[in-house]
């Protein structure tokens, strides 16, 4: 099954790939060799900790091949007029009546990326979340309602880049 990544994500991907292989592995080989040195491997913490994190570190190499196999790099759509993985969006929310009594709207900047590289915390959702997931093919002044824990929420799409 192919993933969808944008160009940034792909990076990356890339150059945590090139670190463990390049240099986490040479460091875990010299812990390895020097926990050895020390006698009964048995007993030997440093010895077991330095091979678990080897063992790690394999998993994650492996992985990051897998992904990086099975990705197509893509942009937002070439136009701006629909939503696609790698497209910035500008969202306006309505804020509900809160304790203050206060309603209003919110603007969101978000960028709709693939699983691999979706980030919450730096506004980067993902296209298969379901905020995501509503978001892709729709175009600019589109509502969109998303059902989430805390209720229903409504989104409209401002822009598209």
């Amino acid at each position: 099954m192919k993933n969808y990544i944008t160009k940034e994500g792909k990076e990356k991907l890339q150059k945590e790939l090139e670190y463990l292989k390049k240099t986490k592995r040479k460091e875990l080989s010299s812990r390895i060799r020097a926990a050895a040195a020390m006698g009964d491997l048995s007993e030997n913490f440093d010895y077991q900790n330095a091979k678990e994190e080897q063992n790690m570190t394999e998993r994650r190499i492996a992985e990051l091949e897998d992904t990086l196999f099975n990705t197509e790099v893509v942009k937002g759509s070439l136009t701006n007029e629909t939503v696609g993985i790698g497209s910035k969006v500008i969202l306006e929310t309505r804020l509900r009546q809160g304790f203050g009594g206060q309603a209003g709207k919110e603007k969101w900047v978000i960028t709709i990326t693939g699983p691999q590289e979706a980030d919450p915390l730096q506004d980067k959702i993902s296209a298969s979340s379901p905020l995501g997931g509503a978001l892709l093919g729709k175009k600019k002044g589109e509502l969109v309602e998303v059902i989430t824990p805390g209720g229903d929420v409504k989104y409209k799409i401002l822009e598209i880049a």
